[in-house]
This record gives C-alpha cells, structure tokens and sequence, in this order.
C-alpha cells in the first residue's frame, strides 16, 4: 500500500512509498481506511531532520498526526464498518507512570510515551492504518470533509478546560480572550472561546488573505497591530505562536488574576533584553497564571468532537486552504501563500 515515509534524522528523505507493508495486527483491532491527513509545522520540521523517531526495529517513520478514515472493520464491536474516526496521536508509556496509568497520557512525566508519525509510532498517512478502539474517535458523518481537524482541535480542548480548571482557584467571572497567532490552532482557540461566550480578540500579523475574514465570520475581533495597541487587558490569553517576544508581551498584558496559556513552541536560542524583575513582580502582585500546554488525552478528543459537530460546517472548510491528492505529496508538505490548513487526500 502507499504510504508517506521519511528517516528520522536525515533532511529531506521524504518519500512515496508503494509497497509498504499492510499494517500489523499488533497495531491495533480496529482496521481504518484513510481518508485524509492534516499537515502541520510539525511534519515539516521532521521532514527537515530536527527530530522524529521510527518505530522499534523500523528505519523509516510513516508521516502523519492529524488523521481522518473509515473503519473497515472492528472485531471488539465498539465501531461499526464505515465510521467516521480519528486516531488520537499519543500513546502511554509502558512503564506506565502515574499520570499514564490512569488515561492522561498527556501528561506524561518520564517522557517515553509514543506518537504516531512522531515518535515510535508508524502515523496515519498510509492507505490503511490499525489502532486499538479506545484510540479511535467517531466523529459525526457531517464532519467528512473536516475531521482532520479534530486533532488540533483536541489541543486547544485541553488548553481550555486547564485554563478553566485554573480559573476556579477563586470567583471568575472571564470576559475577554485574546488569542495570538491565527493559524489553525489560534483560529480553533478563538472558535472554543466564542462556544463560551466571551468576547474574542485575535491579533496575527496577516493584513490580507483569509485569516482576518475567519475571525470576524465568528463573530470575534481582528487586530493586527502591536500588543501595546490593543487597549485592552485580557482576562484570558492564549499564545499561540511561539515567537519569544510575543511570549513576553502577553505575559506583561493580562489582567489581574489572569491565565495565559502557551501552546505555540519556540525555536529558542534567541536572547531578548527584558525586564523580567518587572514581570515577576506583576504575575506576583495580580495573581496571574502562566502554563503550557500540549497534545491531549481522550478525554480531550471527545470534547473536541462535541466542538466541531456544534461549529458552523461552512467554517470549518474554510479553514482547509489546499487538499492536496496523495500523488503530489511533495506539493502539500511545501508551504503556500495564505495556508490556513493543507489535506493531504488518500481518498
């Protein structure tokens, strides 16, 4: 069958494959024909050698996290043929620990979970994929053309619920979010955040193309000027970009008991000249929360369904920019102008 592979390590050994072998019962019950799989920054930095491992015995690492298929068959009888599912990308370690034992895998704390298309895991872009049945996500038939979302939207899902569970430490009564960075995962920040009934404000740098028109078709606020500008300050902040000076900023923006959420992840090795006895005294004397947070448990995967089964399908596709038929993979993992979100079609 096809698969999209790359060797860990070695920049630009992405391939096609035509004869990759049929995935393994020991991979999981539930056989899935794929439909599609998401791209995201992720991808391409394993593409360019930075990290990603194959799984044990393996030289290669089947490429892909956000995935989207149809169950071809499940022995166990929790998906029936021709489900809609998702796989979720993180597996507990086998040790386990604590945190892994008991289902949030997300929170790993000795580091030897797996990922599929990641870490140790063959991923999703390949013609047929296996999972066990508590990692395979039904999703409503209406979300076909858009359920490669729901990985990230499993992100921002558990960012949310620890931004709220930290928020009843005391009387919270949140108005304002703003969300920095509007790409898939900022724009899907600000569609949770609008589900809540706050009043939303998204800044990105973008003057032009779809970004500023997604956010007002929410109903939020679209802002591309310095944070400084924004006269405002946040009770709720979601960064999303990663960029080490946007980082700061926000830190110093919030509101007092306010939460920021960092999802985006740094390059690091930049330095930055910053005051930071300032900002301890601000997060110190206003009571405010700084956390990072990343991937999600099954819980989160759930709660993301939910989301985009209740979000405007019309929306949703315009965040998919190209889909891409698996032939032209190069094409799709080569960023254009004005992506939001690029499909990679096995279907």
């Amino acid at each position: 069958m096809r698969a999209v592979t790359i060797t860990p390590g070695v920049p630009n050994s992405l391939r096609l494959a035509d004869d990759y072998p049929e995935p393994p019962i020991d991979e999981g019950a539930v056989l899935v024909e794929a439909i599609s799989v998401g791209i995201c920054g992720t991808d391409r930095e394993i593409i360019d050698g930075h990290y990603g491992e194959a799984p044990a015995g393996a030289s290669e690492l089947v490429l892909g996290h956000e995935s989207l298929g149809r169950v071809l068959e499940d022995p166990t009888g929790s998906l029936r043929p021709g489900d809609l599912v998702a796989g979720v990308v993180r597996h507990p370690d086998p040790m386990p620990c604590p945190n892994c034992a008991v289902g949030e895998w997300d929170m790993c704390r000795n580091g030897q979970y797996t990922e599929h298309g990641i870490k140790g895991l063959a991923g999703f872009a390949r013609q047929r994929w296996r999972v066990d049945p508590e990692f395979a996500v039904r999703l409503e038939p209406a979300l076909a053309d858009v359920g490669t979302l729901l990985e990230p939207t499993s992100v921002v899902a558990k960012a949310w619920e620890h931004i709220e569970r930290i928020g009843s430490r005391s009387v919270w009564l949140p108005e304002t979010v703003l969300v920095t960075g509007a790409g898939p995962i900022g724009l899907l920040a600000a569609l949770l955040a609008c589900q809540r009934g706050l009043t939303v404000h998204v800044l990105d740098l973008a003057t032009t193309g779809p970004k500023p028109d997604l956010v007002r078709a929410l109903g939020a606020q679209y802002h591309s000027t310095g944070i400084a500008a924004l006269g405002f300050a946040p009770d709720v902040v979601l960064e999303c970009t990663g960029a080490p000076s946007l980082v700061l900023d926000v830190m110093c923006q919030a509101a007092p008991n306010g939460i920021v959420c960092l999802t985006g992840v740094s390059t690091g090795g930049r330095l930055i000249d910053f005051d930071a006895g300032a900002l301890n005294r601000d997060l110190v004397l206003e009571n405010n929360v700084v956390f990072g947070s990343v991937n999600a448990n099954r819980r989160h995967w759930d709660i993301a369904a939910s989301a985009l089964a209740r979000a405007d399908r019309e929306w949703l596709t315009s965040l998919i920019s190209r889909r891409v038929p698996v032939e032209a993979y190069t094409e799709a993992y080569t960023p254009a102008p004005d992506d939001i979100k690029t499909v990679l079609d096995f279907a």
